[in-house]
């Protein structure tokens, strides 16, 4: 797979959370919307570690916001990763092979290229 190589930057550390609904415990349909209308703004402009710690459950939609963020951050030359996420929640990420992608584990600083080649066409749950 091919990898383009970023200036090892460290990225900041946030919190799941959703816009104006505090702290986030499930990434699923419905909390998608105002999570990614805080998120994208911040990964557009800098290097960006998303805290799972809190959210137990993920379900499509939590997995399209994870990717529109990675492909957003890919697009504008800054890292995305996730962090201490819930073993279900890691489980899950893992079947749908997000989990080495994400997390930063296997490849370093590595960004792995972004599966939407135009950031016009951002995944966003319905």
């Amino acid at each position: 797979m091919h990898s383009v190589h970023q200036n090892k930057v460290h990225p900041d550390t946030v919190a799941a959370e959703t816009h104006g609904m505090g702290e986030l415990t499930e990434l699923v349909r419905g909390h998608d919307a105002p999570f990614l209308e805080g998120l994208l703004p911040l990964v557009r402009t800098r290097s960006l570690t998303l805290d799972l710690s809190r959210v137990e459950r993920i379900d499509a939609a939590g997995i399209a916001a994870l990717i529109s963020l990675y492909c957003a951050a890919s697009h504008a030359g800054h890292l995305f990763k996730v962090a201490h996420a819930a073993p279900r929640v890691e489980e899950i990420l893992c079947l749908v092979g997000l989990e080495r992608i994400l997390s930063g584990r296997d490849a370093g600083e590595d960004i792995y290229p972004c599966p939407c080649p135009d950031p016009s066409l951002e995944l966003t749950a319905a």
